[in-house]
């Protein structure tokens, strides 16, 4: 075990988020902070993705949405986790269908199907009721989260993904809204393919029930740290199926029946 290990706790958490950090910018891998650093808990874990968060707006890139991770039963059996996270969107992670994806800037992504919700109102303060959390979502888009992990071969607890902000690498959306009211979204079918061969199948019901749900408890959860969800922000709802592991040059389609389909090429 790393002497880190001995430290206090803020010195860990600071260290941890720095070898993240460093990891992504050189676009290498790391052991697990949850070792190395001694990270334990959901509290630490989620300090040291908070510092990281801190030095990129101090950069000047701009929060426009978050992540629910590990919402699905087959992701969290690939990972060995037991419970859902959250992660923070930057402006420089988004892509629009038809837009190119520079997955070669990422260290050993994974893709994954999932259903997007646009906010229409600020939902902060007050825990938000299901209806009241309904009245606040704009509309649905069709999405593939291309995830991402500075953790050795991604041999991960929970600890190390929460510590390395979920996992969070590029999101690529549809580019036709489609209203929450038109279907039920637990019934989605999702099939993904690569390179023409399908690679992942899922339903909406895969994630935590429903897609809807999922994207509820990061609103509560939101809430309860004290994190502002404002109109206008992205919430990705969780992988509908297991993800795959993708590289320059493969091609991705996505298809989630009634919300949409789409194609995009890793670069």
């Amino acid at each position: 075990m790393n002497q880190n290990v001995q430290q206090p706790a803020n010195e860990r958490i600071r260290d941890a988020a720095k070898a993240l950090r460093e990891a992504r910018q050189q676009r290498k891998t790391i052991e697990k902070v949850s070792i190395t650093h001694g990270i334990q808990g959901l509290d630490e874990a989620y300090s040291v993705a908070q510092i990281n968060t801190d030095a990129k707006r101090a950069q000047g890139h701009r929060i426009i949405g978050k992540k629910v991770g590990l919402t699905s039963k087959a992701v969290q059996l690939q990972l060995g986790v037991d419970q859902p996270d959250f992660g923070i969107l930057f402006e420089d992670m988004m892509v629009l269908e038809g837009d190119r994806v520079q997955v070669s800037q990422l260290i050993q992504p994974k893709a994954e199907a999932e259903v997007a919700f646009v906010l229409s109102k600020d939902i902060e303060n007050v825990v938000p009721t299901w209806t009241e959390f309904l009245t606040k979502i704009a509309y649905a888009l069709p999405a593939l989260e291309i995830v991402d992990s500075a953790i050795h071969d991604w041999k991960i607890i929970l600890e190390d993904t929460v510590a390395d902000n979920a996992s969070c690498g590029l999101v690529v959306l549809g580019q036709q809204p489609i209203a929450i009211d038109q279907f039920d979204f637990s019934k989605l079918d999702m099939h993904l393919e690569k390179n023409g061969e399908m690679v992942s199948i899922g339903t909406g019901s895969a994630c935590l029930g429903h897609p809807l749900r999922a994207a509820w408890w990061l609103a509560k959860t939101m809430v309860e740290r004290g994190i502002p969800l404002k109109a206008g922000e992205v919430i990705l709802s969780g992988a509908l199926g297991p993800m795959v592991n993708v590289q320059k040059g493969d091609v991705l389609h996505v298809n989630l029946g009634k919300l949409g389909a789409f194609g995009c090429v890793m670069e």
